[in-house]
């Protein structure tokens, strides 16, 4: 190489160089006011091995006040060995407003090598792909940022690396197995990179960067983080509007048609609850054997009894393969979250029972009617959810929901009980008097919501429960009917 065209690639790297420090400063002086303005970002850095993720994301943080950032590494773990859904824990790794999350390789690299390892099949991969898109999209509706970027090297360079790694005993353990097989078919892993971020990049593009070279590289990525924020901040955070896709939805009464009149005697109640409750107990040995998760959801009126039906179900399970999560008001962090971040992170493993006593749908019902959310929120929910629902199915979960219904007389009447008996006093508040006057809204909201979320995956039965008797035993029956269709569809 001639010495001017030295010297002209010596300024051409200085002056990247000089930009990179202006944009890490900038970035840096962004920080606080993302925090001000309460906005999320995510930062997805995929690539192929040795690449240089590692080099950029420093790049990218290195003038970033640590506090306000997180740099994770999900681990890929082996389809066998998963003991959740695949989003798990890049859903749960989410950040709250005004932090950063760079994901150090993430959902794509884990959808395509179990895809080219053959641990998932392609109609598994299709409705991975599907879950992407829809995870991606309810970031973005909730306002996050979210800037996808692949780091690319041709397959010379990649073998050049790889060559240069394994030669020095201080950097050859960075050349895993993984490494050297996704190098042998190589062919193959472009093709498949390529069809996935076609196929994940309509609604929010993916941008791929030379790895060849890491100063072009790093001043690319700062520059468009940079572009990304500058615009949220001018145009404020971005609410998605409702949309409607048509799920499989199964036809539902309104609240105000059901007969409430069933009910068992004392004597045909302890018969049944006994013989259920022991059948039961069975099913969840065979479940955990088979590694069948199980998420019961409970929704209804104020006392109307979902804390005794809960107990009837729980009672004859193993303690060490359920757990009962009652949801209250979102905390601080989860609050500042997409508000789907809480149920994620406390969905069960494989093989065991998760019963929520309050659920997701807190959003179309609460959060609307009192205005802790948007309207385009709540009505944008319902979608979101049912995707949300599907994902688990998709997983191999069994998802029931249960709206434990009772009329406005026996409510009072078990109002005035708990009032007027010191032991039941504290399940009595302000609250429920309250949400007493609002009847008719919130039956309107149930309504709407029974109408449009009870699909054919994650169904809604009504549990009529002015005899809680009756309700707890046609509760124990839906449950032990579903899981020995899910263990039949196994074998």
């Amino acid at each position: 190489m001639k010495k001017e065209e030295k010297d002209a690639k010596k300024a051409e790297n200085n002056q990247r160089k000089a930009e990179i420090k202006a944009l890490r400063e900038k970035l840096m002086g962004l920080q606080q006011t993302i925090r001000e303005k309460g906005l999320p970002i995510i930062v997805l850095v995929e690539g192929w091995a040795t690449s240089g993720k590692g080099n950029l994301i420093g790049e990218m943080i290195s003038e970033l006040d640590p506090r306000f950032f997180n740099v994770v590494t999900p681990v890929i773990t082996p389809e066998k060995d998963s003991r959740y859904p695949f989003l798990y824990p890049y859903a749960k790794a989410i950040p709250e407003n005004g932090k950063i999350m760079i994901y150090d390789a993430g959902w794509m690299e884990d959808c395509v090598r179990k895809l080219m390892r053959r641990e998932i099949t392609k109609d598994e991969y299709k409705k991975r792909l599907r879950a992407v898109n829809e995870f991606e999209r309810q970031l973005r509706d909730g306002g996050y940022l979210l800037l996808k970027l692949f780091l690319d090297i041709d397959q010379d360079e990649q073998r050049k690396r790889i060559r240069a790694f394994r030669e020095d005993m201080a950097t050859e353990w960075r050349v895993s197995a993984e490494d050297l097989w996704q190098h042998s078919e190589y062919k193959l892993f472009r093709e498949s990179y390529d069809s996935f971020m076609e196929k994940t990049g309509k609604l929010i593009p993916w941008h791929k960067l030379d790895g060849g070279n890491k100063n072009a590289a790093a001043l690319e990525a700062l520059q468009l983080l940079t572009d990304m924020i500058d615009k949220a901040l001018e145009a404020g955070r971005y609410v998605g509007k409702p949309f409607k896709e048509d799920f499989p939805l199964l036809e539902m009464p309104k609240l105000r048609d059901v007969d409430l009149s069933p009910s068992l005697t004392d004597e045909e109640y302890r018969e049944q609850l006994k013989k259920l409750q022991k059948r039961l107990g069975e099913l969840h040995n065979v479940i955990y054997r088979k590694k069948i998760p199980v998420i019961l959801c409970y929704e209804g009126w104020d006392a109307a009894g979902k804390g005794g039906n809960i107990r009837r179900i729980a009672k004859p399970l193993d303690p060490r393969g359920f757990d009962v999560m009652p949801i209250a008001s979102p905390t601080p962090d989860e609050l500042h979250r997409q508000f789907l971040w809480r149920f994620w992170k406390r969905l069960p493993r494989t093989g065991h029972i998760c019963i929520f006593d309050r659920t997701w749908y807190g959003r179309v019902m609460v959060e609307r009617l009192e205005g802790f959310c948007s309207e385009d929120d709540w009505k944008r929910a319902y979608n979101e959810m049912n995707e949300f629902e599907r994902q688990l199915t998709d997983w191999g979960a069994v998802v029931l929901k249960f709206w434990i219904h009772i009329d406005q007389d026996t409510q009072l009447e078990r109002f005035n009980d708990r009032q007027n008996t010191p032991e039941k006093q504290w399940k009595l508040t302000e609250e429920d008097w309250r949400n007493r006057e609002k009847w008719p809204q919130y039956e309107e909201a149930i309504d709407e919501m029974l109408a449009k979320t009870s699909t054919e995956n994650a169904p809604w039965y009504i549990i009529e429960s002015n005899d809680k008797k009756y309700a707890r035993i046609k509760t124990l029956k839906l449950v032990i009917k579903a899981l020995e269709k899910a263990i039949a569809e196994r074998i």
